[in-house]
């Protein structure tokens, strides 16, 4: 058991950074909840004169005492400090997470890499606070990269989420080198699977896994032109054949793929089915008008993830998805190279809507209760003249959002070539 201690104690002659508990929320929340000082402070185990400091911003709770409030009000420690969504820091982390500074320590310590730096809490106190953390290792972005994981899994949060938090608490020196994903070699299961298929089995799950990276690529040409595009969950359902004759339906694009590998089946084919037994493809049939027939059965064939994997490994393909947990997927990139293009007046108002906002932007979380933007744009008000009123809103590039295109546009320009990031190079000399 770790021993607790307040948060108002020093290590190494620096104080532990606090993190402010708002009044305002913490009464809004007890009066939703229907409780009176004296039941809230029952439930969270203080005294009612505690709950009246803290309401009234005489005192701030320790991390243990925050996770004790939060927990009686039915809500996550975050949600009683005033930061908004997409822009926590390094200490926000850590009190969500109900962690002292001793015992973040204590934590780190039991791994390899947190012994390796000699962790502790004067120099967690010196990480959060953006110092320099004194030790052998701190400045390497290699072994700080090493680092980050293990802090993301201690503290509860997705890895990408400590790396925004890290580089908005040490503005000032490289961000940590993190797995971009596309050095790591294929799983040996993965290309087992493969090369247990025989060469006409081969070609089919190729030609399947090409037909809906191509797919794929359609839905977010739908996405940039801002046209609708369906779930994942039906347009990945690649068309394989119609039930009826060719002569008078014609082939479906997958069966003219396979035909010009000299590889088509008939109808579904045994091959197909012997890849769906082995977990790498799903068949499905459904019912669509043709102008010639009128109501025909359709196959649908899609790939599983296993099937993906092997078809990569063995065709030694990267899938286009295939990026490390800290970088966006093709499409939220997309619009992060909007906004920038945009920069310095920012995008308009009225250009940028959907689901892209409750990944990227401050203050947006995907679901209630669920992890916070990234927080890379932000919507600006721009002034009249007469500075009098607003007279509009405009997305603007946040300092993190700036950063982060800083710090990866090789690496996406690498991964992303078609998205054009003509004039981005401005952005990173102006970063830097």
């Amino acid at each position: 058991m770790i021993a607790m201690k307040s948060s108002f104690a020093s290590y190494g002659g620096m104080p532990s950074p606090l993190r402010t508990l708002d009044p305002d929320i913490l009464v809004a929340r007890r009066a939703a909840a229907g409780l009176t000082r004296a039941q809230l402070a029952t439930r969270a185990g203080v005294s009612t004169r505690m709950i009246f400091f803290y309401e009234h911003g005489t005192h701030t709770p320790t991390p243990a005492r925050l996770e004790s409030l939060a927990a009686a009000l039915g809500c996550g420690p975050e949600d009683l400090i005033n930061v908004a969504r997409g822009q926590e820091t390094l200490v926000d982390l850590r009190y969500a997470a109900g962690l002292t500074l001793e015992q973040a320590a204590e934590l780190l310590r039991r791994s390899a890499v947190g012994r390796a730096l000699h962790i502790s809490a004067a120099k967690i106190s010196a990480m959060e606070s953006g110092q320099p953390v004194k030790g052998h290792g701190w400045s390497d972005p290699a072994v700080t990269g090493r680092f980050l994981p293990r802090l993301a899994k201690t503290y509860g949060v997705p890895l990408r989420m400590m790396l925004d938090a890290w580089m908005r608490s040490r503005p000032d020196e490289p961000a940590p080198t993190l797995d971009n994903g596309r050095d790591r070699a294929p799983s040996k299961t993965a290309l087992s699977t493969w090369e247990s298929l025989n060469e006409r089995q081969q070609r089919y799950l190729g030609e399947i896994m090409r037909d809906d990276r191509m797919t794929a690529t359609e839905m977010w040409m739908r996405r940039v032109q801002r046209l609708p595009v369906p779930p994942a969950s039906e347009w990945r359902r690649l068309p394989l054949a119609l039930k009826a004759p060719p002569a008078v339906v014609g082939y479906t694009r997958l069966q003219e793929r396979l035909r010009r590998r000299g590889v088509h089946d008939p109808g579904a084919g045994q091959t197909v089915h012997a890849l769906a037994r082995r977990g790498l493809l799903v068949i499905a049939e459904d019912l669509v008008d043709h102008p010639a027939v009128g109501e025909v059965a359709r196959v649908l064939v899609q790939i599983t993830r296993q099937g993906r994997a092997a078809a990569q490994a063995g065709l030694d393909e990267t899938a286009d998805d295939d990026h490390g947990a800290h970088l966006l997927s093709e499409w939220l990139w997309g619009v992060l190279v909007r906004v920038a293009a945009a920069e310095p007046d920012g995008l308009p108002d009225d250009r940028l809507a959907g689901r892209a906002l409750f990944f990227i932007c401050v203050g947006y979380s995907a679901r209630p209760g669920g992890r916070p933007s990234r927080g890379f744009i932000d919507s600006v008000a721009v002034m009249a003249p007469s500075a009098t009123h607003v007279t509009e809103y405009r997305w603007r590039l946040t300092s993190l959002g700036r950063r982060h295109i800083a710090e990866y546009l090789a690496t996406y320009r690498e991964l992303y070539p078609r998205v054009d990031t003509t004039g981005l190079d401005a952005v990173v000399s102006e970063s830097g």
